[in-house]
């Protein structure tokens, strides 16, 4: 990728844990990029954004909202990529329909349409989830191996009401056969639980697991989860769009573990924070089981170590006041 045209991208939902880390990074390779936000007049929203290096020239903002179908057509016009992020990840759903369907499901077919709009864009990079590649009723245990081919089934999801899978799911199926029909390349990236050190000034979902852990909670989920570095995820996304071969998706997970294992980690790792030492419930550990890393490997990613995530997210909490240590 040389020409000019192509050094200009768009980010949607920007002011995200991991958006904020793909427009840093995009910034420093030098790209032109365009930032949608849902009220770019919200210091909180923004200015983490504004401070970035790179930003006062070629950082620009726009107002858009995933549920005003139109409203990112301004946005993509003259862009050769869009990196689709956008999408709410609420902790308590009330209403499932407003607060995560519409939003997700609804929101990426507004940002599709406008992509098919614009006379300009050639490649979209979706941020999707493991959420969209495990629930299939297959079941999970320590020597089986999920890859790429697994596809979450929608069914399952709602029966089973898991409102947060049903709707990443749905949107990267959507996604998926809008651009079959039109002459644009979808690439998917797949993160795992993103951790490690934030650019926004509020806790996401993902790092208030941390946060908990570390906050005096008397005991620990019992559940097992893939964790990966926001900032391998970022980077993933940009080598997704820069490498021509790159295609179909990508699971990024550098490891699975169960929350007893952070727990240990965090033990060792901080000897004077009272980590939880009891499961949340007396039933059996859930199990762990493995993703596979080979497609990743394609993109030049080398995962950093949940040790070293785990490090920079609780560093990361503290040097924003957070916790106190």
């Amino acid at each position: 990728m040389n020409s000019n045209t192509e050094k200009v991208v768009c980010v949607t939902g920007a002011s995200g844990f991991v958006a904020s880390w793909i427009i840093k990074f995009l910034l420093q390779r030098g790209y032109t990029v365009r930032a949608t936000v849902r009220d770019p007049s919200k210091p909180e929203k923004v200015d983490h954004l504004l401070k970035l290096d790179g930003a006062k020239e070629r950082l620009h903002l726009f107002k858009a909202d995933l549920v005003e179908e139109g409203s990112f057509d301004s946005a993509f016009e003259g862009c050769s990529g869009v990196f689709h992020t956008a999408s709410p990840v609420p902790f308590i759903v009330d209403d499932p329909q407003k607060q995560l369907l519409d939003p997700a499901i609804k929101g990426t077919l507004n940002v599709v349409k406008s992509c098919a709009k614009s006379t300009s864009v050639k490649r979209v990079v979706l941020t999707s989830s493991v959420a969209a590649v495990l629930y299939n009723g297959r079941p999970r245990t320590p020597e089986v191996v999920v890859d790429e081919t697994w596809f979450s089934d929608t069914n399952f999801l709602r029966e089973n009401e898991r409102w947060y899978a049903f709707a990443k799911t749905s949107a990267e199926e959507d996604a998926r056969k809008f651009f079959d029909e039109h002459d644009i390349k979808l690439i998917v990236i797949n993160p795992a639980m993103c951790i490690g050190p934030l650019l926004q000034p509020e806790v996401n979902a993902s790092s208030s697991a941390i946060l908990n852990l570390i906050n005096g909670s008397k005991t620990f989920p019992n559940s097992s989860y893939g964790w990966v570095n926001v900032k391998d995820v970022a980077n993933a996304h940009i080598q997704a769009y820069e490498i021509d071969s790159a295609s179909g998706r990508y699971c990024l997970v550098e490891k699975v573990a169960h929350y007893s294992e952070l727990a240990n980690i965090l033990r060792d790792m901080y000897p004077t924070l009272q980590i939880p030492d009891k499961c949340e419930d007396d039933e059996p550990f859930v199990p762990t089981f493995q993703v596979s890393k080979e497609k990743t490997k394609s993109l030049g990613i080398e995962f950093t170590s949940l040790e070293e995530s785990l490090r920079e997210a609780v560093e990361s909490l503290k040097e924003k006041k957070f916790v106190d240590f």
